[in-house]
């Protein structure tokens, strides 16, 4: 059981130097010149190794967007029970303070640029990104709605309709320009507007 336990250990190490590995050089030199050889060898492992995990460089930046949205989901980060506008807030800013990071601005970026070339990497992004956020959010709005605390027909479109009222201003402007977001103040209220409006379409009246 101990050998078990370390060979699973030792594999999945080996899975993150790839991805990491990937991410890296993805950045720095681009999707397009970047060989799976070249991944191979910056993680230390062989290309059959890297092969049977990621046969294609779409497996490899389908890994990094699942494992980028799945790290510290917001279930996890959004504990407990509040009302509806200290959980929608939560939230928000969890999703905000995401977008904003540099690694996943980096990311959309290189994803743009390559886009031209490789049009099934931002439908790649598409279907990936936001995964394991966007169910964490569509379940809190989806029990709210059965606790009679919101009206929410449906719930993934309310879901979209807020991140984008966050994204809209909290990520597109810091994506195309650093400071353009604003600071950590200014994504408060960035969120504080987007759930005002959520409250008043969605909030269930007295």
């Amino acid at each position: 059981m101990g050998d078990e336990r370390y060979h699973q250990q030792l594999r999945e190490e080996k899975r993150l130097a790839v991805v990491d590995a990937a991410m890296a050089l993805f950045l720095d030199q681009g999707y397009e010149r970047t060989s799976l050889a070249q991944i191979a060898k910056r993680a230390a492992v062989s290309t059959a190794t890297l092969f049977k995990r990621y046969p294609t460089k779409a497996a490899l930046l389908e890994a990094i967007v699942e494992r980028f949205w799945a790290h510290e989901t917001a279930g996890a980060a959004v504990t407990g029970q509040g009302t509806p506008r200290a959980m929608l807030r939560a939230f928000g800013l969890d999703y905000g303070r995401r977008m904003r990071r540099p690694e996943i601005q980096a990311l959309y970026r290189l994803i743009i640029a390559e886009t031209p070339r490789f049009p099934d990497l931002g439908r790649l992004l598409f279907d990936k990104g936001k995964g394991a956020f966007l169910a964490d959010f569509k379940a809190y709005l989806a029990s709210a709605d059965a606790a009679g605390e919101l009206s929410v027909d449906d719930a993934e479109t309310a879901a979209l309709q807020f991140l984008g009222l966050v994204s809209a201003r909290g990520f597109w402007p810091e994506l195309l320009g650093p400071g353009c977001g604003g600071d950590e103040a200014a994504l408060e209220a960035i969120v504080d507007d987007a759930v005002a409006m959520m409250l008043a379409r969605y909030a269930v009246k007295a």
